[in-house]
C-alpha cells in the first residue's frame, strides 16, 4: 500500500508540473521565440585559407616475387608495384578549392614524384608518343592535375571545372593511402584511363543525384592526337542512406589520325558504409574499340575489341589503428588487346585475390602488408628470354608498404 501510495504522489506531481509548464507556455509572449534565435549568434563564414584543403604524402614499398620473375624481375600485368624489390612510389602534394556561395571560384593543383607518377604521364606532359609503358625513359615526375573552376547562379549551381583533372571513372583512384588496398586491380590498370585535359559540367537537380559531363581530349592524352574530342560523364546517386553508385562513361576516337573507331566504357561503382566499421565496395565495367590497331593488324575480320570485368571489396575496421581489406576480380581481355598477355588477338582471363592488413603506427605514418595471388586461364605470368615466352598461369606476390600522411 505505501508503495501504492508513492506512486501516485509521484504521478500527481508531475501532472501538476506539466499543467504548470502548459499554463506558463500559454501566458508566455509569442514573440519569446523569436527574440531568442535573434540572439542566437550566426555561424562565422569560413575564412578562403579554411576552404583550402590541403593533401600531401608519401609512400615506399618492397616487393617479393614469391615464385620468382621472368624478365628483369618484372611483376607481370602490375601497374605500380611493376618492379621486384624496393620501389619509392609516390610523393604528392595537392592544394584545392572548391567553389563555395561566398567564393563561387576554385581550383586544383596536384604535383607528384615518384616511379608512380612515372607511369601516370599524358602524352604531351613528360610522355611522347613513341613511349611506351613502363616509361622508364622519361621523367619521374607528373602535373597530376591542374584546373580552374567556377559555380554559376542557376538553379541549385552549375560548375564548370576546365583544365586537366583525374577520370571520374572506377573505384580505385591514383593515390594508394586512399584505397583499402596497396596494389591496384586489373580493372583500374587496363579498363580505364587515369587523367584527362577538357571541361566538365557538374549539376544537382536534388541533393541526392548530380550529373556530370563534358568533352575531354581522351585517354592520358595532354596533346590531341586526332582533332576529335571524347565525351565523358558521371551520374552519381546518393539517395539510400550510407550507399553511394555512380554510372560512368567515356566514349569517342583514341587511335593516332582517326576521327572514327570509337572507344567506349560502361563504368559502375558502389559504396556501402552502413555497417559499423565495415566498408563493402563494388566495381563493374565494359569496354569496346572498333577496328582496335592491333588487331586490325592481325585479322581480317572481328576487329572490335572487347574487355569486362568486375571486382568486389570488404574492409573492417577492428579498431581505429587496425584495418583488413580483401580484394576479389575478375577481368576478361576477349581479344587481348588490353594486356597484350598473349599478343594482339588472342584472349585472356585474369582473377585474383589480394589481402591487405593496415596499422596506423604513428600520426600519418601508416604501414600494409599484403598478399596478392593472380591467376589466369592461360600462361601469361613469369615471362623468360629469349623470347620472352611465359611459363605459368599463376603469381603471388608480398608486398611490405609504408606511407606518411603530411595532412
Amino acid at each position: 500500500m505505501a508503495s501504492w501510495l508513492r506512486w501516485v504522489a509521484v504521478a500527481a506531481a508531475l501532472s501538476w508540473t506539466a499543467s504548470a509548464d502548459a499554463q506558463w507556455l500559454a501566458q508566455a509572449p509569442v514573440t519569446a521565440p523569436a527574440e531568442k534565435a535573434a540572439d542566437k549568434p550566426e555561424d562565422k563564414p569560413k575564412t578562403l585559407w579554411e576552404e583550402i584543403a590541403l593533401f600531401a604524402y608519401i609512400e615506399n614499398s618492397y616487393v617479393w616475387n614469391l615464385g620468382h620473375t621472368g624478365r628483369g624481375d618484372v611483376n607481370e600485368l602490375r601497374l605500380y608495384d611493376f618492379d621486384a624489390g624496393y620501389s619509392f612510389n609516390m610523393a604528392e602534394f595537392s592544394i584545392k578549392k572548391d567553389p563555395t556561395e561566398r567564393r563561387p571560384w576554385g581550383f586544383g593543383v596536384v604535383v607528384t614524384g615518384g616511379l608512380d607518377a612515372q607511369k601516370n604521364h599524358a602524352i604531351g606532359i613528360f610522355r611522347d608518343d613513341d613511349d611506351a609503358f613502363p616509361f622508364r625513359n622519361t621523367f619521374k615526375a607528373d602535373l597530376q592535375e591542374a584546373y580552374g573552376s567556377y559555380k554559376f547562379d542557376v538553379g541549385s549551381g552549375l560548375t564548370l571545372k576546365a583544365g586537366k583533372f583525374v577520370t571520374l571513372l572506377g573505384y580505385e583512384v591514383i593515390e594508394s593511402p586512399n584505397n583499402l588496398n596497396f596494389s591496384r586491380s586489373f580493372l583500374f590498370s587496363f579498363a580505364i584511363p587515369l587523367t584527362h585535359v577538357g571541361a566538365l559540367l557538374s549539376y544537382a537537380p536534388f541533393e541526392w543525384l548530380s550529373i556530370t559531363a563534358g568533352p575531354v581530349v581522351g585517354w592520358d592524352v595532354a596533346d590531341d592526337n586526332n582533332d576529335t574530342l571524347s565525351a565523358m560523364g558521371q551520374i552519381a546517386f546518393t539517395g539510400v542512406k550510407d550507399l553511394t553508385t555512380a554510372l560512368n562513361f567515356i566514349t569517342g576516337p583514341e587511335q593516332f589520325d582517326k576521327k572514327g573507331n570509337p572507344r567506349t566504357v560502361i563504368d559502375l561503382t558502389a559504396n556501402y558504409t552502413g555497417i559499423k566499421n565495415l566498408t563493402l565496395g563494388a566495381n563493374f565495367d565494359y569496354g569496346w574499340e572498333v577496328d582496335e590497331p592491333s588487331l586490325v593488324s592481325t585479322r581480317s575480320s572481328s576487329t572490335t575489341a572487347v574487355w569486362h570485368g568486375f571486382a568486389g571489396y570488404v574492409a573492417y575496421d577492428w579498431t581505429e589503428r587496425l584495418r583488413t581489406a580483401f580484394r576479389g576480380e575478375y577481368f576478361r581481355d576477349s581479344d587481348g588487346a588490353r594486356t597484350l598477355a598473349r599478343g594482339a588477338g588472342t584472349p585472356v582471363s585474369l582473377w585474383e585475390v589480394t589481402a591487405t592488413v593496415q596499422y596506423k603506427i604513428w600520426k600519418g605514418l601508416v604501414g600494409r602488408v599484403e598478399f596478392r595471388h593472380d591467376q589466369a586461364d592461360e600462361k601469361v605470368f613469369k615471362v623468360r628470354a629469349p623470347g620472352l615466352v611465359p611459363t605459368s598461369k599463376s603469381q603471388d606476390t608480398v608486398t611490405l608498404a609504408l606511407h606518411y600522411l603530411f595532412f
